[in-house]
């Protein structure tokens, strides 16, 4: 479904694909920000505001810290802000730089100020980790054999020497258990290639294979490209839903939040280098349309979907960019370095630069969704 058709839709649709966003958007935010905020109490830093969403305040309350807690009206996104700061970023005031106050965050040890950064990404992973452990033990997950049924000529597995028959049990190094396993890592492995081991007839076989890149519609109708390796399942293997106990669930938990970031940065260094195309970065509107798609099938899709966007955010709060998470880590590293924190200029200079890259990203990104 493409944006003109996503906007022509039912009104239930468009609706529902809103509460879905903002609903998701604003739990992930919430334990985004709760991180940085519960740190810096244990940290002995105030917190002046905790905000969900920004703008003016259309509820909220002051808690017996001081702090106050508030939603705005524009629900897409979140900060704290701690004594010291000059605005939501956490730029520090020229008062602060000056002579920061017992209480404030600029007048923290830097090794606190790096954790109370750092928490709100972390926070995220753990809400990752939490919500797929859940899943696991509560609805399972599919296992079907990763037996190769056949295999397409000229494809991939074809050059690779794939034949009927093969049981794949790893891919760089990755055991398989699923013929899912197989699907997931193949999709977004497209140029890449990977190394394969298959059972054969007793024997264990090393292969090589590099998925090619193929453009596909999925089931919403939006063209998408993936990795195919050119092999297929029998119609007649048997699935069947496996709950995992805690253990278990956690450990795979951990992996597939572990996936996702690695794939993720896989998929930014192969646009940085020319290998993948950056039209699949998505803004938005395309997350709104995935959440209201993801409701319409059921609480489940959507609640998994939060894990993966609760990743992905606190993935690219770790990037080094001015303003957000990742920025203030560089700072910090760099005043471990020189002894002393970067000057109020170079700072203000920093978080500007930070300030027009998060904007141009977020054009691009809403470019993409429209197109």
């Amino acid at each position: 479904m493409d944006f003109g058709a996503f906007l022509t839709g039912s009104v239930f649709d468009v609706m529902l694909a809103i509460v879905a966003f903002i609903g998701v958007l604003s739990v992930i935010v919430f334990v985004h920000e709760y991180g940085h905020f519960k740190t810096a109490r244990l940290c002995g830093v105030r917190v002046e505001t905790f905000s969900i969403g920004f703008g003016r305040s259309i509820g909220g309350f002051m808690d017996q810290y001081g702090t106050h807690w508030k939603i705005g009206w524009l629900p897409l996104g979140g900060y704290v802000k701690f004594a010291g700061d000059a605005n939501a970023a956490s730029m520090p005031s020229a008062e602060a730089l000056a002579s920061a106050n017992p209480g404030d965050f600029h007048a923290a040890s830097l090794w606190r100020r790096a954790l109370i950064v750092v928490a709100g990404p972390m926070a995220n992973f753990a809400l990752s980790i939490v919500i797929f452990a859940l899943m696991f033990m509560l609805a399972g997950i599919p296992i079907t054999q990763p037996k190769v049924a056949s295999v397409v000529e000229n494809s991939a597995a074809f050059e690779a020497g794939f034949q009927a028959g093969d049981l794949i049990t790893e891919i760089d190094g990755r055991k398989i258990e699923s013929f899912t396993d197989v699907q997931r890592i193949v999709s977004v492995s497209a140029g890449t290639m990977l190394n394969f081991k298959v059972d054969r007839n007793g024997e264990i076989i090393a292969l090589q294979a590099t998925p090619k890149s193929t453009e596909i519609d999925d089931r919403s109708g939006n063209k998408i490209r993936i990795g195919l390796l050119g092999v297929s399942r029998g119609s007649d293997q048997v699935v069947r839903v496996e709950k995992l106990g805690l253990g278990a669930s956690l450990s795979r938990a951990v992996d597939e939040t572990w996936f996702i970031i690695t794939r993720s940065l896989g998929y930014l260094k192969g646009v940085v280098v020319g290998h993948e195309a950056p039209d699949q970065l998505s803004g938005p509107i395309k997350i709104a349309q995935i959440a209201g798609e993801a409701a319409s099938i059921s609480i489940f899709a959507l609640i998994q979907l939060a894990a993966v966007l609760s990743v992905s955010i606190g993935l690219i709060n770790l990037f080094p960019i001015p303003m957000l998470d990742g920025g203030h880590l560089m700072y910090y590293f760099f005043e471990a370095v020189r002894g002393k924190p970067l000057g109020a200029q170079a700072q203000e200079f920093g978080f500007k630069v930070g300030f027009a890259l998060v904007i141009a990203l977020m054009i691009f990104a809403t470019w993409n969704d429209l197109t």
